[in-house]
């Protein structure tokens, strides 16, 4: 097979077409040779491959008679997958998010991600299948944030942001039939495309996708539909009605067997008058419009049914549409189409390879049923879509079916990838409950994924192409301790009673039982700690007749609910010593009443009754004793207002 040849096959319900061809000069493709066979029986259905073996018997006839027409060996083909077999799903993701951030481009694609693999599941849902399905493009319609449309997430604030977005998916099953056919009958994948794509770089040139059009290829089996914007194919739809509902219309009104009906079908987009028999042998003779008349019901329901899906997935009314397929020649189809979308009769054509002059070699068949097949042989000749793409993710070597845009985010869906994996990880809080009450230590938060491709920093829609190496690394969170017992409670706070050391921690217990060691917690326990909490409690346990008139607490009168602190000293007033005496004074804007009994009270002796630390060097140390600076020995009076202070 010479290296500048293009050999394609497009495998339909109905036929498969070989084309052999070659790029000559002026940018001209010029058809050598071609093949048409129909199936002898149901080898597929709606585009889908079922009888491997049949199709490949086919296949392999159409080659043995090319390579006769030709004398070249043919080795390496080009294909396409069946636009029928596309699913496109519109979804909506709505996810809450934390009002104190900043939306984030990658909070963004997270969200855009989750959206995609959503409508694959439901696919998988609505279809009941096992099937595995390519995620072949999406389209984002429109972002919200807190219910209210907005054109850009990033950057916001908000309490939850959604995305309604178009996603389309190509089964597994339908490339994989495709290539097991073509290896059984000894050939080599070349290119692929899906049949689309391929059928709008025929019919419609590229400067005039920037406009919203629909393309309509009405087959035997469904109609399906590509709508462009942008320059870019945005949706994929399909109906299940298309020839075969009007073949078998004419069968019951005219009672003719279905390859008779099938004929007469085909002849009314080309003759005026028709002779035929039915099956009990009445005779007719009828003009194409009487016939065209008698169907026009089932006509009106082709056309109203593609309207309908192309507004549906467009929106609205695209800007024109065109036809093509073997059913599109249907008398009064166009026609009706136009009526139900609303467009001019002008905007509605039928597109044939008579608008294409840089086809040559298929004079005699130029009819809108040979635009896919061209298509994909010129896809192959240019060399556009390269098969699948292989690419490396994570160390393991992955299929993607090649639109020409693949990226990430395509990557990720095709691998199950979870998209909550490309936030920061963040460890469950550690909770446990003292006393009753829950506390919470709180998790650390990770550092932020990494997406790179080929080793270089990228995100979801960062483009791949063929060999890309993506790795994500993933978030690293710092994992949380656990505490240990005496990390939340203080064991060994004690104060001194009368002289003697009491611990103010009675007993712990751990769900429920008794803890005498230092131990590391488990989520969910459940700490009880019985204590002296205030005065009261530690005089019930201590003294038979609690009177708090007869103690001190650190040389002050207290009452019975203050709160026992680490380090309390509690005396005896001892009221009947006739060499004890008492001070008023007022610390640090706190009253004091101070016992004691030396001749008199000096400055310096306030530190004994008050908490305040010496051992260490804060500053400079400010005395004052109403207002002005005090002397250390000077004697106080009732009344002082003292100040003590690190300045």
């Amino acid at each position: 097979m010479r290296d500048n040849l293009v050999f394609s096959l497009d495998i339909g319900t109905r036929t498969i077409i070989g084309i052999v061809g070659e790029y000559i000069e002026e940018e001209r493709f010029k058809v050598l040779a071609y093949s048409i066979k129909e199936h002898k029986k149901r080898n597929m259905y709606d585009g889908q491959i079922h009888d491997i073996e049949g199709v490949t018997r086919l296949v392999t006839e159409i080659i043995a008679e090319l390579e006769e027409k030709t004398g070249e060996k043919l080795k390496i083909v080009s294909i396409a997958a069946a636009g029928r077999a596309l699913k496109t799903n519109r979804i909506r993701m709505e996810k809450g998010i934390d009002s104190t951030k900043e939306i984030s481009k990658l909070d963004v694609e997270a969200l855009e991600l989750e959206a995609i693999q959503k409508a694959q599941e439901e696919i998988n849902a609505e279809e009941k299948t096992n099937l595995k399905y390519y995620n072949i493009g999406y389209t984002v319609v429109d972002y919200y944030l807190d219910d209210s449309r907005i054109e850009k997430l990033e950057g916001h604030r908000g309490e939850k942001m959604a995305v309604d977005l178009l996603a389309t998916f190509l089964p597994q099953i339908v490339v994989e039939s495709l290539y097991s056919v073509m290896t059984k009958a000894g050939l080599e994948v070349g290119s692929i495309t899906l049949e689309p794509i391929a059928a709008i770089n025929v019919a419609i040139k590229k400067e005039l996708r920037l406009l919203n059009l629909a393309l309509v290829d009405i087959g035997a089996g469904t109609s399906d539909i590509a709508i462009t914007r942008d320059g870019q194919i945005v949706s994929y739809a399909m109906t299940q009605t298309a020839g075969d509902e009007i073949t078998e219309r004419l069968a019951k009104e005219y009672l003719l067997d279905f390859n008779s009906s099938e004929k007469l079908k085909v002849k009314l987009s080309k003759e005026d008058y028709h002779e035929f028999v039915d099956v009990v042998g009445v005779k007719y003779s009828l003009s194409t419009k009487e016939i065209v008349n008698s169907i026009k019901d089932i006509i009106e329901k082709i056309a109203s049914e593609i309207a309908d899906r192309i507004i549906e997935f467009n929106g609205k009314a695209p800007n024109a549409v065109f036809l093509i397929g073997g059913s599109s020649q249907m008398p009064m189809l166009k026609e009706i189409v136009a009526e139900k979308l609303g467009l001019p009769k002008e905007r509605v054509s039928i597109r044939d390879l008579s608008t294409i002059d840089n086809i040559i070699g298929l004079e005699e068949i130029k009819g809108p049923d040979m635009i896919t097949p061209v298509g994909i042989a010129l896809d192959g000749a240019l060399d556009k879509y390269k098969n699948f793409i292989k690419v490396t993710f994570n160390g393991e070597d992955v299929r993607i079916f090649n639109t020409d845009d693949i990226k990430v985010s395509d990557l990720l869906v095709i691998n199950g990838f979870n998209p909550r994996d490309l936030l920061p990880k963040r460890q469950e809080d550690f909770i446990y409950y003292l006393n009753g009450k829950r506390r919470v230590i709180k998790a650390n938060i990770g550092t932020y994924p990494k997406i790179l491709v080929d080793n270089k920093e990228a995100n979801i829609k960062t483009k791949l192409h063929d060999k890309s190496n993506v790795e994500i690394i993933p978030s690293v969170v710092e994992p949380i301790s656990p505490p240990w017992l005496y990390d939340i409670i203080q064991i060994d706070k004690a104060v001194s009673f009368l002289g003697e050391r009491v611990n103010l921690v009675k007993s712990v217990k751990i769900n429920g039982q008794l803890v005498e060691d230092n131990i590391m917690l488990d989520p969910e326990d459940n700490i009880e700690v019985e204590e002296f909490r205030t005065l009261r409690d530690l005089l019930i346990e201590y003294d038979d007749n609690p009177n708090v008139d007869k103690y001190l607490i650190n040389g002050k009168k207290p009452n019975l609910n203050y709160i026992l602190k680490d380090g309390d000293s509690i005396t005896l007033l001892e009221k009947d010593d006739p060499n004890k005496k008492s001070i008023k004074l007022v610390i640090n804007d706190e009253d004091f009443e101070i016992y004691y009994k030396k001749d008199k009270f000096i400055f310096v002796d306030i530190f004994d009754h008050i908490d305040f630390d010496l051992s260490t060097l804060k500053g400079k140390l400010v005395l004052k004793v109403n207002g002005r600076d005090a002397e250390y020995m000077e004697e106080l009076k009732n009344g002082d207002n003292i100040k003590v202070y690190w300045e």
